[in-house]
């Protein structure tokens, strides 16, 4: 015998084929896991695909100060990269302090406190959310740019591409790392490409794809401010989405988990700084000045190469990881919903996995809520940018604040220089988020400003419920030892058969005592059917007592719970237990032939009373026999009756010493052993009764 020790925040096993978040472990589960090169390809599209827009909107900050404005675009990049430096060794040292996942909510929630935990996950969760709609839509529109005619189907094109992200991500995150490496390995690939070449470059090869469309450049103005400048760096910092992700995600590597997230977190830092300086240096070189409806990429791909087949595999390889970056999300998301449900500040079932290391719930929901954006916003970029990238900052800044009070705390060697260097990052970040946050108000920002204290709310008042039912529920506590006590099992009946004869049987084995209860009408035919009824059941004396509960109105839920509730009234000290039989079709579409009275009577039980409920399912099979032909004639008698007969964990059933394969039987779950059928019969059983199911 083993004994198992419960707490507020355990998680049980799900139903179905879903195991709690610690099942998988060992060389099996690692079948599912990331090894480092899987991990940048799975958790680092967002980061690279920033690339494409970051240093752009360095430059359409800076071109409000004509080109003299666009010469500070390489001293802006050296800052954004040394604050990714900072972020990078932060995480690093993240990553090994906590590795179970979660980043900054993890950092806050040991060292800031509940409050700030949740303030953290919140700004997170509203940033993954928002990177997945942003990416998908950044990514139809460079499509639709090649392609106008598909710009009315935008919304669906966008849908589609959401639909195949969440797919691959159900069936794993391994599964996604290798569908991504490729287009992974072709954008950054091409990236370094144009930077090599580019810097071999006197001047642009090519401007034909800037031709004819009109300046984004400022006129007249040569003074470039510190509050430019400070406005360009946090537009420039949109590059640094995704940083986060490796953190949140650790528990998807494989072992050592750790060690190999270190090292795809430095390897992530490494490409998106070159790419990031690299990129702005070529814009200066090619003295490179911001058009309408051409991006900056495209530019200097076009200076770089010529406009030929390598600048359109660069447009092709930037449009595919722009639509596949939301892959971050999907990867980081669940990871952080499954430590909130731990802690009971989410449903327990976001907790769960799936047989591939899949938090399945948490990728659906992002998917749904994703899907909500794309439609709301019609597929427009420009209507979800204003909200992107607050709440990563909102989530650097709490972590970094996190780890300052980490290394003040343990004292390692040299905490004071990882102490200071968190510090400044802090600061970076902290005032990153207070310029885009007052820069993008009116553009949408105050929606994130409205939003993120009211999903705070949220986690508190499930965090409050879950303690109530722990409370209620006496969890984390030894009960008392438990009690046998009188046991009443009613079964609902609307006729005689093999059905009514297994009902019967399960209950008498489950029950001191068994009631058979029906429900009667007022109507010539009810009242017909009623007698026919009463008359066979004296006839098969099943010994149990038939009780007819009489209704003047058709319903058939509310006059069993009644009589339910007066039984539990009446009898204090039982148990009631209500045993609802039910056949189960051997093909799903036979299911719409049922009038699923099975179903309204356990509502009903469930609404109105405490009773037990069990669902007794009768499977057919596709090799099922006519139930009248499954009938022997009763010891002491000549008429046909019930086979005598035992149950099997299988579900088939023996009789006269042969297995019966036709027809298999369940018993209802946390029954005991079910015994023999009836007796004897007088009468032949009826098929089962299509008009009045219980």
């Amino acid at each position: 015998m083993t004994a198992h020790a419960e707490n507020p925040t355990t998680i049980a096993p799900g139903p179905g084929r879903e195991e709690p978040p610690d099942a998988g472990a060992g060389a099996a589960g690692d079948r599912h896991k990331l090894t480092a090169l899987q991990g940048l390809a799975a958790l680092s599209l967002d980061a690279m695909a920033s690339v494409a827009y970051g240093p752009e909107s360095i430059v359409l900050v800076l071109a409000a100060a004509g080109a003299y404005g666009l010469g500070f675009t390489l001293p802006v990049t050296l800052a954004i990269a040394a604050l990714l430096a900072v972020l990078v060794a932060s995480y690093r040292q993240v990553i090994a302090a906590f590795p179970d996942g979660g980043g900054s909510y993890a950092v806050a929630k040991r060292h800031l406190g509940r409050r700030t935990s949740l303030v953290a996950a919140a700004s997170l969760i509203l940033d993954y959310v928002l990177n997945v709609a942003v990416s998908v839509t950044a990514g139809v529109a460079a499509l639709t740019s090649a392609f106008p005619e598909l710009h009315r189907e935008r919304v669906w094109i966008c849908l589609g591409v959401l639909v195949l992200v969440t797919a691959v991500n159900l069936r794993g995150v391994v599964d996604s790392a290798k569908a991504f490496l490729v287009p992974t390995a072709l954008f950054v690939g091409s990236v370094l490409a144009m930077i090599t070449v580019g810097l071999f470059r006197d001047g642009p090869v090519s401007t034909a794809s800037a031709a004819g469309h009109p300046s984004a450049l400022g006129e007249g103005a040569t003074a470039v401010g510190a509050l430019l400048l400070l406005k360009a760096f946090a537009a420039g910092c949109s590059a640094l989405t995704g940083v986060e992700a490796v953190a949140n995600a650790v528990p998807s590597f494989r072992a050592p988990a750790a060690r190999r997230a270190q090292r795809t977190e430095v390897a992530l830092g490494a490409l998106l700084g070159v790419m990031l300086i690299g990129l702005s240096v070529l814009i200066g070189r090619f003295h490179l000045q911001p058009v309408e409806g051409v991006t900056v990429l495209a530019q200097l791909a076009d200076a770089s190469f010529g406009h030929n087949t390598a600048f359109y595999v660069i447009q092709f390889a930037t449009m595919v990881l722009l639509a596949l970056a939301a892959n971050t999300s999907f990867g980081g998301l669940p990871v952080l919903t499954s430590l909130l449900a731990r802690d009971n500040h989410l449903p327990h079932v976001f907790a769960l996995k799936a047989d591939r290391q899949v938090h399945r719930h948490g990728v659906v929901w992002l998917a749904l809520v994703s899907a909500a954006l794309l439609v709301f916003s019609g597929g427009d970029t420009n209507t979800l940018v204003p909200l992107f990238a607050i709440g990563v900052f909102v989530g650097f800044t709490v972590c970094q604040v996190g780890m300052v009070r980490h290394w003040a705390l343990h004292r390692p060697e040299g905490w004071q220089s990882k102490a200071a260097l968190n510090g400044f990052g802090a600061l970076l970040t902290g005032v990153s988020a207070v310029v885009v946050t007052a820069t993008k108000f009116t553009e949408g920002a105050w929606l994130i400003v409205l939003a993120l204290p009211l999903i705070v709310l949220a986690f508190e008042k499930v965090h409050r419920a879950y303690a109530e039912i722990g409370e209620r529920l006496e969890l984390g506590r030894v009960p008392q030892a438990p009690q046998r006590s009188r046991s009443l099992v009613v079964v609902p009946v609307s006729g005689l058969s093999l059905l009514t004869c297994r009902a019967l049987t399960a209950a008498r084995s489950l029950g001191d005592e068994v009631l058979a209860v029906t429900v009667t009408h007022p109507t010539p035919e009810d009242r017909q059917a009623v007698e026919a009824l009463r008359r066979d059941w004296e006839l098969w004396n099943p010994g149990v007592d038939l009780v007819e509960l009489s209704s003047q109105t058709r319903t058939l839920g509310r006059p069993v719970s009644a009589y339910v509730r007066k039984l539990a009234h009446t009898h204090p000290d039982a148990q009631v237990t209500v045993l609802i039989p039910e056949t189960e079709p051997a093909h799903l579409w036979q299911r719409l032939l049922q009038n699923q009275r099975g179903s309204v009577v356990a509502h009903a039980v469930r609404r109105d009373t405490d009773a037990v409920i069990c669902r007794l399912r009768f499977r057919l099979t596709t090799e099922s026999e006519p139930l009248a032909d499954r009938v022997s004639t009763a010891p002491g008698g000549d008429a046909p009756g019930p086979r005598r007969g035992r149950w099997f964990p299988t579900g088939g059933v023996e009789a006269g010493g042969s297995r019966v394969t036709g027809v298999r039987s369940q018993r209802p779950r946390g029954s005991g052993r079910v015994g023999p059928g009836a007796e004897s019969a007088h009468e032949p059983v009826p098929p089962p009764s299509t008009g009045r199911e219980a």
